[in-house]
Parts: structure tokens; sequence; C-alpha cells
């Protein structure tokens, strides 16, 4: 037996996947009376010049991190913040549709920024409530668990003992850590543009290893 013992250090289970969760760069701002251009009826902003800035800043953190994999949504705004990214690791992002922004009904397209700025009574519900099916015609806050559940568990699947980077959406990285965690629905949104997170999913269990990390981005 050794004399001495050393504290116990984070290991990743086997066959676990370490996901980097991306949060996308900023997007354009919404103007009164103009929609975002639409993808299956959710807004779809490209980034602003500040967005593209965090892009690269995000490249530069992980471009020597073993990263095996990319992962954006169907939305151009994680496909532009991770084209720095995968340029330096030589990868093609893959598509997973199910980590999709929380589609917001009647507000979508770039309505809720507006409404949450004027603290419409719906906002104010859906935000004391923790639940954005509060907000007219919006998905429930179930309902987004589900798919995010499912869209982090398909990953999972496909890259066993391996990292992969995976750039999504405010909503998404607040519902993906709420259920690892299993905290308040809420508990987690938030997160920065351009910030990283970090998730490590196994067979049986999601663990939390990081929130909101903005060290690399300017200030």
């Amino acid at each position: 037996m050794n004399d001495e013992a050393r504290q116990h250090r984070f290991t990743l289970p086997s066959g676990a996947t370490d996901m980097v969760l991306i949060r996308h760069g900023e997007t354009q701002a919404a103007v009164k009376g103009q929609m975002f251009p639409m993808v299956d009826g959710q807004g779809d902003p490209a980034l602003r010049a500040e967005g593209e800035v965090q892009a690269l800043a995000v490249a530069e953190r992980l471009k020597t991190e073993p990263i095996n994999a990319i992962y954006v949504t169907t939305m151009q705004r994680t496909l532009q913040t991770a084209a720095p990214l995968a340029t330096a690791l030589g990868l093609t992002p893959a598509v997973e549709p199910d980590l999709r922004e929380v589609f917001l009904g009647d507000w979508d397209g770039g309505e809720y920024r507006f409404r949450a700025a004027a603290h419409d009574p719906a906002f104010i519900r859906a935000r004391d409530a923790e639940e954005w099916g509060e907000i007219p015609g919006a998905e429930t806050t179930a309902a987004l668990h589900k798919r995010v559940v499912r869209g982090l568990w398909r990953i999972a699947a496909a890259h066993p003992d391996q990292m992969v980077a995976v750039v999504v959406h405010g909503g998404v990285v607040g519902a993906a850590l709420a259920l690892a965690t299993g905290s308040r629905p809420f508990a987690f949104n938030g997160a920065n543009n351009g910030s990283i997170s970090r998730l490590v999913v196994a067979r049986d269990r999601m663990i939390l290893r990081g929130f909101n990390d903005c060290a690399h981005l300017p200030a």
C-alpha cells in the first residue's frame, strides 16, 4: 500500500463523451417591423461583427484541444461561429437539428427581444414560471428538454471516449445544464455569446464540468 493518497482527479468515464458546448457569437440586432430571415419557422440572424470576433476567439482557445468532431444546428449563426474552429482543425461540421434554439412561437423572428425589453406580461410569466410555453405559440420547456436530450445522446452515441465541440444556442445551453444537474429549468439561462461550457455525457448520466467560460473573449 502507498504511504500517500492524493486527492481525486476527474477522469472521463469509459465510453463517455466530453462535450464542449459553445454558445454562438452575437447576432445582428432586431429591427422593429423587420423579421429576421427564417428557417423552419425560427429566426435565423447572421453574426454581427462582434460575433465574428468572438468566433475567432473561440477558435484560438480550442484549436489545440483534441476535438474529434464539430456539431452545429440548422441556424446560420452556429455554422458561422464554428467556421474558424473547423478551419483550424480541418473538420467539417455536422448538423444536429434537435439542438436548435427554443421555438418562440408568435414572438420568433426578432419580436421576442422587443417583448422582453418591454417586460411584456407573457415574458414575465415565462421568466417567473421558468416555462417557455407561457409565450404565445412557443414550445414548452418540457418539449425543449426532450429534444435537447435526444440530440445530446445522439452525438454521444457517435463519439464514445472522444471530445466534440457543439455550437448551440443560449436556451439549449440552459436546458442541457439544467438537465445535467437536476436544477431549476432556467438556472443556467443567460450564457454569454461565445462562451464555453463543458458537459460529460455518459451512458447513464450527464456531468457538468464548466459553465459560461469567457476567459478567451475580448472585454
